[in-house]
């Protein structure tokens, strides 16, 4: 995960938890910090992006991906302080920005890196 797509992984985190009464103390801090710190990075760039922040979609994923292309642009990755912020919030929402595999039920599966694997299913 880059860190521009650890910045939007963490604004769409905190996005959701705030549709939840769950997001109180930590969380909603956190959120409000990262957006204030990516509205300033987006503020001193050429793209529009404000408009994309200020207008999460209700298709998360579609919202997260036009986060990711204005980011791209903003040098949001080069700024110590949105990536410890985001790394914080994501960390607090029990999203740490890693895919989440669900292999209940699953036959012959690894998860990881670097594994080999022999099946024989009767």
């Amino acid at each position: 995960m880059t860190e521009v797509e650890l910045v939007a992984a963490a604004l769409a985190a905190g996005a959701s938890a705030g549709l939840t009464d769950t997001a109180r103390g930590a969380v909603a801090d956190l959120y409000t910090s990262l957006r204030e710190a990516v509205r300033r990075c987006l503020d001193r760039g050429a793209v529009p992006g404000t408009r994309v922040l200020d207008a999460p979609d209700e298709d998360a994923g579609a919202w997260q991906a036009r986060l990711v292309a204005v980011l791209t642009d903003s040098g949001v990755e080069r700024d110590p302080a949105v990536l410890a912020v985001a790394r914080a919030l994501l960390d607090e929402t029990g999203r740490p920005g890693r895919i989440t595999v669900d292999a209940s039920g699953a036959r012959g599966v690894q998860i990881g890196d670097g594994n080999e694997q022999h099946n024989t299913f009767h």
